[in-house]
């Protein structure tokens, strides 16, 4: 890892969200598409009628034209105003290449009762996050998915124990109550889902409902490491896995097999093997099989000096195909023989 200065790495990352209403979401895909990939920015921006959502990265004149055009000259007008935006640095590229999606959603909940353009929670700036969670009648809410939380999350916060956002309505039905929990504290990465969440909370009747403004990421960005509540990484969706404070890339790095974040531990654990299984996935034979073909691969093309595609974490759905080309080549020779 580089002992540049934040600042001085080549990459700046760009994360923002904003709900917004875009009706005309169509006509906005391809003309960002084409002035990013023309100023070689590469991520995933999500496009709904119900606002943008996503994570970039390249050169900072590059993210700085970006931000240009999304908030200012560009075909959006001042409709993204107030986006919540967060900038780091990178050693290296996390992305592979630029898409831009379109979705029903930019944060899928499933819920139409749950519109933060119409209703959200009590926003808290993170200065005055420790003050909040540290009241013995708040509920501490953490609404990410569980290997999220696996790699940190702050004190005394509930872990709802999902795997996709769609489960958050499940565990609020079945563990908390309007008339018991008189005040919730919830936050997320940067702020997105519990703008979902806590739009929803309320149309369920839930009082006082209180999330972090600018997520996890915002905290660790802004206040100091001594003062910190947070207790271990925050997992990013990009090729950095995960950052700590002052948004620094952290130690944790990705199954090759399953995906699962993994933390010092886990690599430490008998069960896991590099590249090829973790503590997580172990017994998955298929997913093995696979991981150690793509393995071979991968040193094969390094021996040849080539890239592999299977360096990067977005590059996962071309793994998987090529595997299955690679399993049905296996088959057809099998019948051969």
């Amino acid at each position: 890892m580089s002992n540049l200065p934040q600042d001085q790495h080549p990459y700046k990352v760009m994360a923002l969200y904003k709900f917004a209403s875009l009706p005309d979401v169509e006509a906005l895909k391809g003309p960002l598409a084409e002035f990013c990939c023309a100023r070689g920015i590469k991520g995933t921006l999500i496009l709904a009628p119900e606002g943008i959502n996503g994570t970039v990265a390249g050169a900072p004149d590059a993210i700085a034209a970006l931000t240009e055009y999304l908030f200012a000259s560009g075909p959006f007008g001042t409709r993204l105003a107030g986006a919540e935006v967060k900038y780091s640095f990178a050693e290296s590229a996390p992305f592979l290449r630029m898409k831009v999606r379109l979705k029903p959603e930019i944060v899928t909940l499933r819920a139409p009762q749950a519109d933060p353009n119409r209703q959200v929670g009590t926003y808290v700036e993170p200065e005055d996050w420790n003050g909040l969670i540290e009241r013995n009648d708040v509920v501490l809410l953490d609404t990410r998915n569980d290997y999220e939380v696996g790699l940190g999350t702050f004190q005394r916060a509930l872990d709802p124990n999902t795997q996709s956002f769609v489960a958050f309505k499940d565990y609020v039905a079945k563990n908390l109550d309007p008339s018991r929990d008189k005040k919730i504290a919830m936050f997320c990465t940067g702020g997105i889902r519990c703008e979902k969440a806590s739009s929803y909370m309320l149309s369920q009747g839930f009082e006082e409902v209180f999330h972090l403004k600018g997520g996890i990421l915002k905290y660790l960005e802004v206040m100091p490491e001594a003062e910190s509540r947070f207790q271990g990484e925050c997992f990013v969706f990009d090729e950095r896995v995960s950052v700590g404070h002052g948004l620094v890339q952290g130690k944790a790095s990705l199954c090759r097999a399953c995906r699962h974040p993994l933390t010092e531990a886990d690599r430490l654990h008998p069960d896991y093997a590099e590249n090829v299984s973790c503590p997580h996935c172990v017994g998955e034979a298929e997913k093995h099989r696979a991981a150690a073909e793509r393995q071979r691969q991968m040193e094969l093309a390094k021996g040849r000096g080539a890239a592999h595609l299977g360096d990067g974490a977005a590059a996962a759905a071309a793994r998987r195909k090529a595997a299955k080309q690679a399993r049905a080549e296996q088959s057809r020779l099998a019948n051969k023989g």
